[in-house]
């Protein structure tokens, strides 16, 4: 499933092709057709990320809502190039500068503003907004008896952060996943949201995850493994101190971390 940063940077890459002017809107799947005639030929004023979730504003006053999940996917055809392959697409937005496709997601709607307030109201702060509070993140995190590696992926603490970011901020705090939450100093949580912000950030910026210190560990152009930029995350031995790797499953997913570096 795509973290915070990859939303934000699917609405910063899509906005030049789709915000401003009038956009077809059609679903060659067919399971979205009926909510793609209500915005079909409408302005799209812009797409907003929040978290994990996409929302587009159309000058009709209508809210589209795309959750990507575990198996959506957009695809792009910029200018007036080849469409992408159709396979199942669910949503097709067409302008004169390009066509983007939506494939598998969890969900595709239209609905209102009201909609989307209440999507937003099950949610905490996304790091990655200007109007991010930090203190509300921070206050739920310490009232929590969870295991903070549990905590980091629960989207109503905080949206946005998935495995990847859950595990590498830990690690670079030298916290461990199954630390009880309300157990962390203050000093502590807002160390880990001041992590988590600043990787996200820098994931936007280079459309892709990095989390070592490139001062210390190159990164290679192009395309890498994740284990290759990453702390413990998908690798076998710490980047660090050259421990092994330990994995526990907490909110449901597998999370790394060195016992080293990270003492219960």
């Amino acid at each position: 499933m795509p973290e915070g940063h990859t939303i934000h940077r699917i609405a910063k890459d899509h906005s030049p092709l789709l915000v401003g002017g009038p956009v077809a809107v059609s679903s060659p799947q067919g399971r979205f057709a009926e909510s793609a005639a209500l915005v079909d030929g409408a302005v799209l004023q812009r797409i907003e990320p929040y978290g994990k979730h996409l929302f587009y504003w159309w000058e009709n006053g209508l809210v589209g809502h795309v959750h990507l999940g575990l198996f959506g996917k957009f695809r792009v055809a910029r200018g007036q190039g080849p469409f992408p392959i159709e396979g199942q697409v669910r949503m097709r937005l067409s302008t004169e500068a390009g066509t983007v496709d939506l494939a598998g997601p969890t969900d595709c709607s239209i609905g209102s503003a009201d909609d989307r307030d209440a999507i937003i109201a099950r949610l905490g702060p996304d790091p990655l907004r200007r109007d991010a509070k930090a203190d509300v993140a921070l206050e739920r995190m310490k009232r929590s008896k969870l295991p903070i590696g549990a905590v980091l992926l629960d989207q109503k603490v905080l949206a946005g952060v998935g495995n990847v970011f859950r595990a590498e901020a830990l690690f670079v705090n030298g916290i461990h996943p199954q630390r009880v939450t309300n157990s962390c100093t203050p000093e502590e949580l807002r160390a880990v949201w001041d992590t988590i912000t600043a990787m996200l950030k820098q994931g936007v910026k280079d459309d892709r995850i990095v989390t070592v210190d490139r001062r210390k560990v190159p990164i290679p152009p192009g395309k890498v493994r994740r284990g290759d930029t990453t702390y413990v995350y998908h690798r076998e031995i710490c980047l660090k101190c050259g421990t092994a790797v330990q994995i526990v499953k907490l909110g449901g997913r597998a999370c790394y971390f060195c016992p080293t570096c990270q003492p219960n």
